[in-house]
């Protein structure tokens, strides 16, 4: 029985078996979805490796590769609500298996492209095959986790999107240095083949690997799946107050609040896994297997963010300054990096505190709109937040391309991504604490 007055949501006699529950759900889904999510943002970010080769190549400008760049999200945009709400309605392993093999497929046919109109276009549908993972994923694990340990199991799972540069850096340029010229295709067409075989794996894998929901998980038995039952139950009892219909989630204030907070959040990660590459070359190193060592190194730092805010953030039940002193942290080191364009180790360094902080503070963020959402208004939610920071993307390399083009550095853009993170903490505190910090 649970506790009458316990801050916990199981009392002290059922403690370990809910704790290896709960290790048991998280060794079986975890690591899986954050190998598909590697394997996502892999694909949408390596593009920024590409770059150092196809620009010259194709003869793009860097207004037309950011423009190409942002267009993904454009696509990413259009789809995000309609493919989260087709994942409620045929299951999450069907549609997250659609999902990643139509995006594999479509990042590697990049390599074909040789105008900029054909980079466009399939920038454009790489967003919308894309749309809907993310939030899709985020409002699965809402149906297995209770409000209480999502920050922490976010943070796991959102780990991928720090390790895809962790480990796309050093391999995308050994990539494009091993395989140029080979079979007369340069090093950046193979890296668009080679880099998409994962995600159309995984997502053919999807099919075993994922169950719909707990009532179809084969390795849990009638007892867990029966505890597991409470668990979400009783967590629905102290979010009694939770919207659940499709209106509910759209048409929400703090849906819209989160929104914003997100677009901040992305401008400064975009920018960063896009044009950090560009960054240190700029800063002196020539060779792109040694960009990609130093590209890793921030993401590294990244990792580390989410798994320290992450577990602090359950731990304290606590979210919003769990948000806004990264925020403070992050726009500081943002804003100072234009200061130490041509320095190699202050720009890697400000780049990792900026990361730490910034990527670090974005799973206690996600776990946000379930504290005050369920059901059909979660899925909605979630795809409408995502929908409407994904709009950074476009803002955030359109404007990076814009502002090296005119003025050969990109510090304006990065002092707007900075302020954007200072007054997105207004966001955060106008999110109520009682309704969050759960």
């Amino acid at each position: 029985m649970p506790s009458a007055n316990a801050g916990t949501p199981v009392a002290t006699a059922t403690a370990d078996p809910v704790q290896a529950l709960y290790r048991k759900i998280t060794w079986k889904l975890i690591p899986f979805l954050c190998f598909c999510y590697l394997a996502s943002y892999l694909d949408r970010i390596n593009i920024g490796f590409a770059k150092l080769q196809m620009l010259g190549e194709l003869q793009f400008s860097e207004t037309a590769f950011g423009l190409g760049a942002g267009l993904f999200f454009v696509g990413y945009i259009l789809f995000e609500v309609p493919s989260n709400l087709a994942l409620e309605k045929v299951g999450a392993k069907i549609w997250i298996a659609r999902i990643m093999i139509t995006w594999g497929l479509l990042s590697a046919c990049t390599m074909l492209v040789t105008t900029p109109t054909q980079f466009y276009v399939i920038r454009f549908l790489l967003g919308a095959a894309e749309a809907g993972f993310l939030p899709g994923v985020l409002f699965y694990l809402t149906t297995w986790f209770p409000t209480y340990r999502r920050g922490r199991i976010i943070a796991l799972f959102m780990i991928g999107m720090p390790l895809s540069s962790v480990i796309g850096g050093p391999l995308s340029g050994w990539v494009m240095g091993a395989f140029d010229n080979m079979a007369g295709l340069s090093g950046w067409q193979w890296l668009f083949i080679i880099e998409a075989i994962p995600s159309v794996a995984l997502g053919i894998l999807t099919f075993w690997a994922l169950p719909n929901n707990h009532h179809t998980a084969k390795w849990l038995n009638t007892e867990e799946k029966a505890l597991l039952e409470r668990e979400l139950r009783l967590d629905d009892t102290e979010g009694k107050n939770s919207k659940h219909s499709f209106r509910d989630g759209f048409f929400n204030l703090k849906v819209w609040i989160l929104g914003g907070i997100d677009f901040s959040i992305l401008l400064s990660a975009y920018a960063m896994a896009f044009w950090m590459p560009t960054f240190i070359r700029n800063a002196g190193v020539a060779d792109n297997f040694h960009i990609g060592i130093l590209t890793a190194l921030p993401s590294a730092a990244a990792v580390i963010g989410m798994l320290m805010i992450g577990a602090s953030s359950d731990r304290r039940r606590e979210r919003r300054w769990h948000i806004i002193v990264p925020f403070l942290i992050g726009a500081a080191a943002m804003a100072c990096t234009p200061f130490f364009i041509h320095n190699v180790f202050a720009t890697v360094v400000l780049f990792a505190i900026a990361s730490a902080a910034i990527i670090g503070a974005v799973p206690v963020f996600f776990s946000l709109p379930a504290t005050f959402l369920k059901g059909r208004a979660a899925a909605t939610g979630f795809a409408l937040a995502c929908s409407l920071a994904n709009i950074a993307g476009l803002v955030s390399n359109s404007l990076m391309g814009i502002a090296i083009d005119l003025t050969g550095s990109g510090a304006g853009a990065l002092w707007f991504f900075a302020g954007c993170l200072l007054l997105s903490c207004l966001l955060v505190i106008a999110l109520p604490a009682k309704l969050v910090n759960r």
